[in-house]
């Protein structure tokens, strides 16, 4: 045959109508799947799912659609799972192309002999095209069905079919897909799947409701024992295995969805839009029994009231439990509020920054000598949460006792726009009034500041003086900042871990095998914020109390409320090794002996100058003296040396001098705030001598004095006869012309001016003491008794 017989022109015009026909064909499928395009899911309508660091499920958030579903790869899938679904749904899945012809048409002849469905036909492909576009049961419908799975798999791949089926396949109710399900009805994530389970999840979405295990465990067992019959027939399964998963009961939880760490999770997916799966540094079982512990500690708050609690790894500045409400349901406290996050006032729990960043500048070493008296800044007056005064303290005791006058004189000195800058750059963003400058009531709370803030700030005494934001996802770049030299860190670690801890029963617990913990409480003006934060070596918590709407809760305090929760959850955190004594010190940590009132290194030389020992913590060895009182007709704390009498010990002034013999004598003075709280014999041994009678009177004897008019010393007062009105006397301080501030039993009682009068009532009998301290460092001494 040649190419010009006429048969050879046939068999070109028959290829020639057969390209333009199959041309037609594939143009009229190009238009239909235009005009009929594949309705894939969109990503919007995918629900969100926030998993703790092992993916546990810590909260989902519906689809706009009201379908839970919990996006998965099938690579996340147990194989057993992906080996029941296929084995016994579509075992040509990964050779077909969408349709199975076979397949369908024995179920076509099973139908027609039958008069009912015997085994359907439908492939993978096909179910996902059902699930996608939803159609009746009809010989119409599952043409449509075919022709959608054929477009299907002209658009996909086989794997992206799969995870279409993985995450969109009906479990019953609003479930969707493989991992919801398993967690929804075994609590457990399909990658643990074992062979019954993974049977029995492979055949629920045949029929969801009659199968659903929660309702129907019975015909849930059957139809997974028709699976694994079928598995096992296969040879997907040996014989040993599907008979031991026959052995497993159909066990099902009731339906909850998860709800661990709410408020985190919703901060999360609001942080992350257009992330369906987000991985947080949680830790599932640790979260689960704090937000019970939490609950259960706090049962008995009054009414509105709200707790929260953060604990988070030191070395990775990761959350590991965060609680952001006392009851996440409950409205009438406010539990949708997220405190964790919340701005509230401190408290005093900014006081270890204060002291730790005036040792840094060289003010202070861990011993220098404060004074707890009352004292004027301005107009500004602090008192302490107990309202008595201790007089003079260590800088150490001032911190632990959380003393309120000696850390605003300390701030005063170190500056507050320093301090609050020194700490936003840490990540401590201070919140004031509008247009308002950091001022000396910060240090009491006079600010507002956020409990990660403070969780994220505390780290820094386990961390070498690194503060850092708190991290809730790995994948966070660290942001972590200097806020302390590394010595000092550690210096004022050791101090806040020195207090005792309570509950140390020789009889019941092993107090060596408890951590370290450095803490600090705090409670805010009108007990409106209770506080606890601690650090250990592996561990920083936090733990707030109070009402999100900011009312008072009268009674409830830091060391009463927020403590003990805090000692607890510390005890209960994981371990990373055993219980470290104490650490080495940083290089330029070193130990002094101390002396007060100078504050200096003991001077062997003059040992008539140390009143009083301490070993403090010092920097580099530096060893700064105590504060010089700031006003300057008051007596400085310092060295005062004068010229005596060598046989009277008499005080010898200039004019005089060549008339004695004399000899020098070093003071060590105290400041003159201090004088009412030092014992008799101190007070002698630091005055100052005498002058002689033959001197004329010098710079020193113009000092004023004071004199307290009244009832004698030693005398008692004692009611009316017959009356129920408390006995009062009426008090003069004399020799002063300035405010003077009155003491009863180390407590505040009132104040005067110049040479007017006070009067106090005594309300409860025994012996008083009463001091009159002038705003020059003067004061005067009375003691009396009240007759009951």
């Amino acid at each position: 045959m040649t190419p010009y017989s006429p048969v050879a022109r046939r068999w070109r015009r028959r290829l020639a109508h057969a390209s333009v026909v199959a041309s037609l064909c594939l143009l009229s499928l190009l238009a239909m799947d235009r005009l009929f395009p594949l309705p894939l899911p969109k990503q919007e309508t995918a629900s969100v799912v926030v998993s703790a660091r092992d993916g546990t499920p810590l909260r989902a958030f519906a689809s706009a659609d009201g379908v839970w579903r919990y996006p998965v790869e099938p690579e996340d899938v147990s194989p057993l799972y992906l080996q029941a679904l296929i084995g016994y749904e579509d075992r040509w899945f990964w050779r077909h192309p969408g349709v199975n012809p076979v397949a369908m048409l024995r179920a076509g002849g099973q139908w027609l002999r039958n008069g009912r469905v015997v085994s359907g036909g439908s492939t993978l492909s096909m179910q996902v095209a059902r699930i996608l576009e939803p159609h009746p049961r009809t010989a119409t419908g599952k043409l449509r069905q075919a022709l959608r799975a054929l477009q299907l798999e002209w658009h996909c791949s086989k794997r992206e079919i799969l995870t279409l089926y993985l995450n969109r396949a009906p479990f019953g109710g609003t479930i969707e897909g493989v991992e919801a399900a398993s967690w929804a009805y075994l609590g457990k994530p399909s990658k643990n799947l074992s062979h019954a389970e993974a049977a029995m999840l492979a055949v629920l979405p045949q029929s969801p409701s009659r199968l659903r295990p929660d309702r129907n465990p019975a015909r849930a067992q059957a139809a997974r024992d028709k699976v694994l019959g079928r598995l096992a027939a296969q040879g997907v399964w040996s014989r040993n295995e599907v008979r031991e998963a026959r052995i497993e009961p159909v066990v099902s939880r009731r339906l909850q969805v998860p709800l661990l760490a709410p408020l985190l999770a919703d901060r999360l997916r609001r942080a992350n839009p257009g992330r369906s799966r987000i991985r947080s540094s949680i830790d599932a079982d640790l979260q689960a029994t704090l937000e019970q512990r939490v609950g259960e500690y706090f049962a008995r708050l009054p009414e509105r009231s709200s707790a929260a609690l953060l604990v988070i790894d030191n070395r990775t500045m990761e959350a590991q439990a965060y609680v952001g409400s006392l009851a996440f349901a409950r409205q009438e406290s406010l539990g949708h509020v997220d405190m964790v996050r919340a701005t509230r006032s401190p408290g005093s729990t900014l006081k270890p920054f204060l002291y730790a960043l005036a040792m840094d500048d060289g003010l202070i070493h861990s011993e220098s000598l404060l004074i707890d008296a009352p004292q004027s800044f301005g107009d500004y007056r602090p008192v302490n949460f107990d309202p008595s005064f201790n007089g003079p303290v260590s800088a150490s005791d001032a911190l632990r006792l959380s003393l309120n006058v000696p850390a605003v004189d300390l701030l005063d000195r170190l500056g507050p726009e320093r301090f609050t800058a020194r700490l936003a750059h840490a990540g401590v963003e201070l919140k004031l009034p509008q247009g308002a400058r950091p001022n000396l009531s910060v240090i009491l709370g006079g600010t507002g500041v956020s409990l990660e803030q403070l969780v994220g700030a505390y780290a820094a005494f386990n961390r070498e003086g690194l503060a850092g934001r708190v991290r809730y996802v790995s994948s966070r770049k660290a942001d972590d900042r200097r806020l302390l030299s590394a010595e000092s860190a550690w210096i004022w670690r050791e101090v806040l871990e020195d207090p005792a801890r309570g509950g140390n029963s020789e009889d019941a617990f092993d107090p060596g095998q408890r951590r370290r913990v450095a803490w600090k409480t705090g409670t805010s003006y009108g007990f409106r914020d209770a506080w606890a934060l601690g650090s250990t070596r592996d561990y920083t918590v936090g733990v707030w109390v109070g009402r999100p709407d900011g009312t008072p809760m009268p009674g409830q305090y830091g060391a009463i409320t927020a403590l003990p929760l805090l000692f607890e959850v510390v005890d209960s955190l994981p371990r990373h090794g055993p219980v470290a004594a104490h650490r080495q010190s940083p290089r330029g940590v070193g130990k002094q002996t101390i002396c007060w009132p100078l504050g200096v290194a003991l001077d062997p030389a003059h040992p008539e100058l140390c009143r009083s020992k301490r070993e403090a913590w010092t920097l580099a060895g530096v060893v700064p003296p105590t504060f010089a009182e700031r006003a300057s007709h008051r007596w400085n704390a310092g060295r005062l040396d004068v010229l005596v009498d060598a046989n009277s010990g008499l005080r010898v002034s200039e004019d005089c001098g060549l008339a004695h013999e004399t000899r020098a004598r070093a003071l060590a003075r105290w400041p003159s705030l201090a004088y009412p709280w030092l014992a008799a014999t101190e007070r002698e041994a630091s005055a100052l001598p005498m002058l002689s009678p033959d001197c004329r009177r010098d710079a020193l004897a113009a000092l004023e004095s004071l004199r307290i008019e009244g009832p004698a010393d030693g005398s008692a007062i004692a009611r009316a006869p017959n009356s129920v009105v408390p006995p009062q006397i009426r008090l003069r301080a004399l020799g002063t012309q300035e405010r003077v501030r009155w003491l009863i039993n180390g407590e505040l009682a009132g104040e005067s001016r110049a040479s007017n009068g006070f009067v106090h009532a005594f309300a409860e009998a025994g012996d008083q003491r009463i001091v009159a301290l002038a705003d020059s460092g003067a004061w005067a001494e009375l003691n009396i008794r009240v007759l009951r």
